[in-house]
């Protein structure tokens, strides 16, 4: 494999603080690399240096010259007054240029024959038929569809997904995708999984989503207070190493602290006329008490703020019903909350969730039916926008704005500055201003405003948007031991997995069909309807009463039971003696590197084929 991009003793400073320094990485062909961090690392910055968005303050970015790299910002700008079909379609691309005139001939009601028939003639000479349907493809998956619509009236997520579409259209030799997973729905994400792993292509990429991290990447690299650590495998051996390294971290720090005790006696000790023969343990008590500074304990954010007490009655929708510009959004919609639900809204973009919790949090009143909310019942809403922080305003006083004083689960009052410092914003960031803060921190800062409204109905609108993967960690933590009600608007597969027992989903036509179960077993049910014990049902509609199935497995089933567990057993044994090989191999021999990790991807995918297989014939 050859380096097609490389980072040679980058350093660069944000707001006079240094991110890092003297910071080497090497991005090879086919390599498919996430970069983790917590937020505020430096993940995006150091993407935008990779992708010779701006120049680093200190070291150089080395590639090819003709090497052409695709970057996918966090939050993409566009030039004023270009429509959709301008800024996709290349004015150096020919092929693209036919396109673009062919797309916008056939929008037309009454389109020119001539030209249609010439273009038709074109297109075929350069053999861009194909390509206009791959085109055609990737802006239907990311809900393109009026390529004469002005950029300025998309909403962000559109436009996020505009620049993705044209990424996903050039096909550079580096992806460089800052969060590539916002704003898509399921369906879109688990379509681009299949995209970006197919062929060669050369990724290097910040995202949240687990499940999208493990399906897509080979590399893990860390950024961790300003130093890079690599890990070539998966997430789930990224997990397991780091903890590794932190533990040998935290005994070589032990070590120097108790150095560190025993060197500032002595330096007490010492006379004030310092001779030259002991200067060499001075230097070296400064240089041993600043590393002991710079490491950081492992803090983690805390969530354990009190819930408000609930009542009997929380909230009930009636015949709900919401259209807007005649399409039905919502139609004759009934549910009665209970204690406890977890829920899930499963749908498409556009299909109305966000409509859908407007109308249960009171922002919208519905067009049809009634809602009753309960006296008790206190929501607490995080919504997927965010808030609109004033910039020039100080972190604490955001907070104080609400309360100076905020009360804890265990009944402990707390002042505004002690909750940010559990939330991760030390006396500094507290004192600085909001326009210092990071993408993923101001969102940590709105999930806090949101908590310390003690709610018993919470909310969460894409929680994971930005957040990075350690906090949301603590968020599942916190969200599996809240007891009020919890709704969950996300495309993280994984947190609706781990997160809901039941799911609304929104079909787009008004429908609005409750499914019990998590996401993964609502999927499975599509797959195979038939195997599937609880079907969906109709949100007006009872649950029927389950049906005990007494069909036993037959004689060959059982012995093909029998030899898929011990297929498992063989598979598994496999792939962990493949991981260790991979852990001991030369990160230098990337053939290897490359070869062992193309062999446990492979073994991972029959594993998967196999157990999904062992778990139909169990259930019959």
């Amino acid at each position: 494999m050859s380096t097609l991009i490389a980072a040679e003793n980058l350093g660069h400073a944000y707001h006079d603080e240094w991110l890092f320094k003297n910071l080497t990485l090497g991005i090879q062909t086919g390599q498919r690399v996430a970069l983790v961090g917590i937020n505020g690392a430096g993940k995006s910055t150091l993407l935008k240096l990779l992708a010779e968005r701006f120049s680093p303050l200190e070291g150089k970015i080395v590639k090819n010259k003709s090497t052409k790299i695709g970057f996918l910002d966090q939050e993409p700008s566009f030039t004023e007054g270009y429509s959709i079909s301008d800024f996709i379609f290349s004015l150096e691309n020919k092929q693209q240029q036919l396109i673009k005139e062919y797309e916008e001939l056939i929008e037309d009601p009454n389109p020119d024959e001539k030209k249609l028939n010439r273009l038709y003639e074109e297109l075929s000479e350069h053999n861009a038929w194909e390509y206009e349907h791959e085109i055609k493809t990737i802006l239907s998956r990311m809900g393109i569809t009026h390529l004469n619509q002005q950029i300025s009236t998309l909403s962000g997520g559109q436009k996020k997904r505009l620049a993705l579409a044209k990424l996903l259209i050039e096909d550079p030799e580096i992806y460089v995708l800052d969060e590539p997973t916002n704003h898509l729905d399921i369906d879109t994400i688990e379509w681009l999984e299949k995209l970006l792993t197919s062929g060669n292509k050369t990724l290097l990429l910040v995202t949240h989503d687990r499940y999208f991290l493990d399906n897509v990447c080979n590399n893990i690299v860390e950024l961790d207070r300003g130093k890079i650590y690599n890990y070539n495998g998966n997430y789930a051996y990224f997990l397991e190493k780091k903890s590794e390294r932190e533990a040998a971290d935290e005994s070589t720090f032990q070590k120097n602290k108790n150095l560190l005790k025993k060197e500032l006696e002595w330096m007490r000790r010492m006379p004030a006329a310092r001779t030259t023969k002991s200067q060499s343990r001075i230097d070296a008590f400064y240089d041993l008490d600043a590393k002991t500074k710079q490491r950081s304990d492992n803090q983690k954010v805390t969530l354990n703020v009190k819930m408000s007490r609930q009542g009997n009655k929380i909230l009930q929708l009636e015949n709900i019903g919401q259209s807007f510009d005649g399409k039905n959004i919502i139609e004759d919609f009934s549910y009665t909350f209970k204690r406890a639900d977890r829920i899930g809204l499963a749908g498409k973009n556009g299909t109305g969730k966000s409509t859908l919790l407007n109308i249960i949090t009171g922002y919208l009143n519905p067009e049809k039916g009634k809602v009753s909310t309960g006296e008790t019942t206190v929501y607490g809403y995080y919504k997927q926008g965010g808030l609109a922080f004033n910039e020039k305003e100080r972190v604490i006083d955001i907070v104080k704005s609400d309360a100076e004083y905020i009360k804890m689960a265990d009944g402990q009052t707390i002042s505004a500055s002690q909750l940010l410092t559990l939330f991760l914003f030390p006396p500094k960031k507290q004192h600085g201003m909001v326009e210092k803060l990071s993408g993923g921190e101001k969102k940590r800062l709105h999930l806090m405003k949101v908590l310390m409204q003690n709610p018993n109905f919470l909310i969460l609108d894409e929680p994971t948007n930005d957040l990075d993967i350690d906090t949301l960690n603590v968020l599942e933590e916190f969200l599996e031991n809240f007891p009020g009600i919890l709704i969950l608007v996300s495309h993280d597969r994984y947190l609706l997995d781990k997160m809901s027992e039941q799911l609304f989903i929104l079909e787009g036509n008004g429908k609005v069909n409750i499914y019990n179960g998590n996401y993964s077993e609502y999927r499975l049910s599509l797959e195979n309807p038939k195997e599937k014990s609880e079907p969906k049902i109709k949100a007006s509609e009872p649950s029927p009463t389950p049906v005990v199935s007494a069909k036993k497995l037959s004689y060959k089933e059982q012995r093909e039971l029998e030899t898929l567990e011990s297929r498992i057993s063989e598979v598994e044994t496999s792939i962990a003696k493949l991981t260790n090989e991979l852990t001991a191999l030369d990160s230098s021999d990337y053939l290897a590197l490359q070869n062992t990790t193309k062999s446990i991807e492979t073994l991972n995918i029959e594993l998967e084929e196999i157990t999904e297989r062992w778990l139909l014939l169990s259930e019959k």
